[in-house]
């Protein structure tokens, strides 16, 4: 729908109504034609304004309409008649600009924006390219590098920044209809053939082929096998090089590629998966739409390394108040700073003010008397954590959430500790936790559906794709992760080299392989868990029983590598060599191909050629087997909760649309068929073994992934 109304006498106001985002649907479309066409033939009216009601101009194209029959006026023909018309049209932007939404409003002749107003063109992340001449106006209006920038991204922009860039004419602070209401009429009658952006000359930089080249380079390096990043750089070059007919033409040609891609689709898929993921539900039945959250207006952050820090710069960022509280001086000293640098360059990129007045430090954990919530973030030690929330229990006010940001301890045991479990939940942040978008809530078996609803809540709050499981050692994420990292290093053993491996793994889209992200985040770090499940044992043993641990395969080549004081890039050290501690650049390290050699001589294993398709097939499949596993246990609803989580927080190229959906493209018969086949040639690797849910949806005919949901909930009936 879209409204017409007139406004001072002389200004024709169209308002889009399509809630909540006033996206493009078919009706709104045809309704633009008609107001459009309406206020261009009154002749009392000298200018029209463009607006979206309730505070929001415009979303974009309506996503639900991709898979079907395109029904309604198509978007460039409506454009073009805004853009040709001989009344000053004026586009007034609140809310959202997006996509679709700022291709209509780059058609107006002039654009006024509220001061929190956000514009961007994001269809790259949607596997697409702005097809409604967005890719041929922007270049136009702002210039190449500019526009390569905001369109091989969809990074969204501020009003400022796009009144800096020339997006904008306007910014105000006050109502944006009035503002532009009263701009229209101040152009009223002026010509406009000027301000037609398609007849602009696109500024073409001296050197743009080398622009070019450049921009082609760097976004196939960061796009790592996806297609839109690629054809977004075309489409500019388009602009800039040929005139504006045929750019669209061009513009046409390269989205018609991408829009019945498979690539397109998963990343469909994702966008649809996070939604899903809003809609969560624990096995009580207790859910999303059940559950009212509390209120959380104070917060603190117990323990202040890496992780305290980046969750207490994300609490300030959201608004909340923080105490911060770390119990050594000088941890305490370094956090302060670190935290205070973090918000001031958080702060510069967005162009607002530091929080740095929201957060209070404290050495005394009694300053969490008056907060409505808090994150523990000491170091991952079970006694540790005990002692912390038994001191929490005493210390705050009655009703406070009591959460941990624990990557793989019993949520449960931690609930146990304290005199009301209901109040405990996980709340798993990923490094660095002001950065990256994943949030795992985990409820334990005593975990109440309110408390639950809080952690998602604030986690919606901070900008998180926030996903809630169920408790189990190591989660979603990481009881995953930990069979993919396995299969690598039974790979190292069999005859692979860490190159291979990351190699592999990269060209299919991950931005680091095994070794490689082993490397970053430290080789002690998943040593001191297997130290700790006693896993790893000091020493060398050779023979079979040095590598079986509880009657299954167990590779302590991981072990014997940190023995030698190799934990990665910190050491200088690692699966691979760096010029000195600290360095970023991998090289490979002869003294680990010896040692791998030495070590299949010790244990008499004789090294094989491994492919790059087994590579992807052992590490992959496995991964995605436990991931039927915790669907089959009811630890994740669905499987968009474990792809949403892998998009999100572990690198899975979402052009690949996450493990499970990914499983459901390459077909689940064949999944099960190479699980099996390496389970024969690894009997003493029961994780192989295919899981019984990914059985019974091959014999259910493989539906697709949106529907294993009904099989999932047949299979726990039964149970």
């Amino acid at each position: 729908m879209a409204q017409y109304t007139r406004a001072s006498g002389f200004v024709g106001v169209i308002t889009l109504q399509n809630p909540p985002v006033n996206a493009l649907s078919a009706v709104v479309r045809q309704a633009i034609v008609d107001t459009v066409k309406i206020a261009l033939s009154d002749p009392k009216v000298k200018s029209v304004v463009i607006c979206g009601q309730n505070g929001n101009f415009c979303g974009g194209a309506d996503i639900k309409e991709f898979g079907g029959e395109m029904t309604g006026p198509p978007l460039i023909p409506i454009i073009h008649a805004i853009e040709a018309a001989n009344k000053p049209m004026v586009a007034a932007i609140e809310g959202n600009a997006l996509g679709g939404g700022l291709e209509l409003a780059l058609g107006c002749h002039y654009r006024i924006a509220h001061s929190k107003a956000r514009l961007g063109l994001p269809e790259v992340t949607l596997g697409l390219l702005p097809a409604a001449g967005g890719s041929q106006r922007l270049p136009r209006l702002i210039g190449v590098p500019d526009a390569l920038d905001l369109i091989t991204t969809g990074r969204i922009v501020t009003a400022a920044e796009a009144l800096r860039l020339g997006i904008v004419e306007q910014v105000t602070e006050h109502n944006t209809v009035d503002a532009a209401v009263k701009f229209a009429l101040s152009v009223a009658g002026q010509p406009l053939d000027a301000r037609r952006i398609s007849t602009f000359p696109c500024p073409r930089p001296p050197d743009s082929d080398a622009l070019f080249e450049e921009a082609m380079r760097k976004v196939r390096g960061s796009a790592r096998g996806a297609m839109a990043p690629v054809a977004c750089v075309q489409a500019v070059r388009a602009a800039a090089t040929l005139p504006y007919e045929r750019g669209m033409e061009r513009e046409k040609e390269l989205m018609a590629t991408l829009f019945t891609s498979g690539q397109a689709r998963a990343l469909q898929y994702v966008f649809f998966a996070q939604r899903a993921v809003g809609r969560w539900s624990m096995p009580s039945g207790a859910g999303w739409d059940t559950s009212k959250p509390r209120p959380v207006n104070k917060a603190a952050v117990i323990g202040l390394g890496t992780m305290g820090r980046g969750i207490t710069v994300a609490l300030a960022q959201t608004g909340l108040s923080v105490v911060a509280v770390e119990t050594q001086e000088k941890q305490l000293m370094e956090a302060k700073q670190a935290v205070t640098s973090m918000l001031e360059r958080g702060a510069k990129r967005r162009g607002a003010a530091p929080a740095l007045d929201r957060i209070s430090y404290s050495r005394n954990i009694q300053a969490v008397a008056d907060v409505d919530l808090v994150i523990e973030a000491v170091f991952e030690d079970m006694a540790l954590k005990l002692e912390v929330f038994r001191q929490l229990s005493a210390f705050c006010k009655p009703g406070t959430l009591l959460c941990t940001n624990t990557s793989a301890l019993d949520v449960d045991e931690l609930a146990r500790g304290t005199p009301n479990p209901e109040l405990v939940v996980g709340m798993h942040f990923f490094a660095p936790a002001h950065v990256m978008k994943l949030l795992e809530v985990v409820y334990g078996k005593r975990s109440s559906p309110q408390a639950v609803a809080t952690a998602m809540q604030l986690g919606k709050k901070m900008g998180k794709a926030s996903v809630a499981v169920g408790n189990c050692r190591g989660f979603v994420g990481n009881r995953m992760l930990r069979l993919y990292v396995e299969q690598a290093f039974f790979l190292l053993e069999e005859g692979a080299t860490p190159e291979l491996v990351d190699g592999a793994l990269e060209e299919f889209g991950f931005p680091m392989g095994v070794f490689r992200m082993s490397d970053l985040s430290g080789l002690d770090v998943g040593w001191r868990t297997r130290k700790a499940a006693g896993q790893a044992q000091p020493g060398e043993a050779s023979g079979q029983s040095a590598r079986i641990r509880n009657g299954s395969r167990y590779s302590p080549i991981g072990d014997l590598v940190c023995e030698q004081g190799r934990f990665g890039q910190k050491t200088g050290r690692g699966w691979y060599q760096y010029d000195k501690p600290g360095s970023r650049v991998a090289r490979s390290d002869p003294w680990l191909h010896s040692f791998l050699e030495q070590y299949r001589a010790r244990h008499g294993l004789v090294a094989r050629s491994i492919d790059r398709q087994e590579v992807l097939e052992r590490c992959l499949y496995a991964l995605v087997n436990e991931g039927f596993r915790i669907l089959e246990d009811g630890i994740a609803a669905g499987p968009e909760d474990i792809d949403v989580i892998y998009v999100f927080g572990y690198g899975w190229p979402g052009h690949r649309g996450g493990p499970m959906f990914y499983a459901s493209t390459v077909g689940l018969p064949k999944v099960l068929e190479r699980l099996e086949h390496y389970h024969q040639a690894h009997p003493d690797v029961p994780d192989l073994q295919p899981c019984g849910l990914l059985r019974r949806l091959v014999a259910s005919g493989s539906p697709p992934v949106h529907r294993w949901r009904e099989v999932i909930k047949k299979l726990h009936s039964q149970l």
